[in-house]
């Protein structure tokens, strides 16, 4: 059991913890590879949100600083909690990716579980592993590759058998700032040039995901990672760890020095780009979000649009929208926002244009209704 009972927190008390520990409340003076690690990753499955999403958190970030840890295989971007694509460091690859296996199994059997149905998936992995790194492939490629000796077989299917159960990375130029080229894959252990560590206990997992996301529950943390069955990882844990109550009377896991803010510390705003993780991590996500702005922000077909803050909490969406040589920032708030909040986003707005489209002639900032 955790060690003792805190008290309650209400909305606003996880608001600010939240922010404090996704480096909102303050940009930061971390490096990238550091706050990679803080964070537990960066969600990526478009090249440019991470890029964005350590702009609005770091002081003085710059896009190279991100672009140099994928060159320099610091970084890379694979499949890792909730079966999605993220980024994170090497070493997180190497030492996270084994605790998350088990998830990513079951995902797998989730969704081509009957198109897979009979195979040796060990033959299918060592066949898959050998094609990558020989070359690395696009999952087209593999697919068509493997489908020459299951000829019977759906290629895409025995493509994400191979990616999920073995860990594939991008290699660049995917994910380079200001630059494109194909998902193509190849092995950690070929890309790194060591193997992915044996230990696959959560516990670590846990206690990261709680200094970057907590307090939590334990359906959080689940939801987050992608895993099951961590009642048990948490209990294990519970001298390590302190207790609190939600509104609702949910027992909230956290770190004991944890920084939990006032609830009148102030929130300046922000932008976070698509797929940010702040907004996905929790299964009760009202600490940042509303029920009914939920529905505008995550879409049907798994998409994440990016959002502004306002006093800590989603106050709207935001797009770039570039036009011949120019580029404009249009914000589209659910409700009114009041003139010193609109004379905030404005500036802040203003920096993200400069930083975000580089090379265009910036039109300035848009409210739309």
């Amino acid at each position: 059991m955790t060690t003792h009972d805190g008290g309650v927190l209400d909305r606003v008390a996880l608001n600010r913890a939240l922010l404090d520990r996704q480096l909102l409340l303050e940009r930061s003076p971390m490096g990238a590879a550091d706050a990679l690690e803080h964070l537990v990753g960066m969600q990526a499955q478009a090249p440019e949100p991470p890029y964005t999403g350590l702009w609005t958190r770091l002081a003085g970030f710059r896009p190279d600083d991100l672009s140099g840890l994928l060159e320099k295989r610091a970084a890379v971007r694979l499949v890792m909690m909730r079966s999605t694509l993220h980024l994170v460091t090497a070493r997180d690859c190497l030492r996270l990716r084994p605790v998350l296996h088990g998830s990513l199994a079951r995902s797998l059997n989730s969704t081509f579980g009957r198109k897979l149905a009979g195979l040796d998936l060990a033959e299918v992995t060592a066949r898959g592993r050998a094609l990558v790194e020989k070359e690395p492939l696009t999952l087209g490629g593999l697919g068509t590759g493997l489908a020459e000796h299951w000829p019977d077989r759906d290629p895409f299917a025995l493509a994400n058998a191979v990616r999920a159960l073995v860990p594939l990375v991008q290699t660049p130029p995917r994910g380079l700032w200001g630059r494109s080229g194909q998902a193509v894959h190849t092995t950690a252990d070929a890309w790194l040039g060591r193997p992915p560590k044996a230990d696959d206990a959560a516990d670590d997992l846990v206690l990261r995901y709680l200094a970057a996301f907590g307090p939590a529950t334990v359906k959080d943390i689940q939801t987050w990672s992608g895993m099951t069955g961590l009642n048990a990882v948490v209990r294990r844990l519970g001298p390590r760890l302190c207790a609190f109550r939600d509104e609702r009377g949910a027992v909230l896991h956290d770190l004991p020095d944890a920084p939990r803010p006032d609830s009148a510390a102030p929130a300046p705003v922000r932008f976070l780009p698509e797929f940010d993780n702040i907004l996905l991590a929790h299964a009760d996500r009202s600490r940042i979000l509303t029920a009914e702005q939920r529905t505008h922000v995550l879409t049907r077909n798994g998409l994440v649009k990016s959002v502004f803050l306002v006093d800590g909490f989603v106050r709207g969406l935001w797009r770039l929208e570039r036009q011949g040589g120019e580029a404009a920032l249009v914000l589209e708030p659910f409700a009114p926002v009041g003139r010193a909040h609109r004379r905030e986003l404005t500036e802040e707005g203003t920096r993200l244009l400069a930083f975000a489209a580089p090379g265009h002639t910036p039109a300035g900032v848009r409210f739309d209704s």
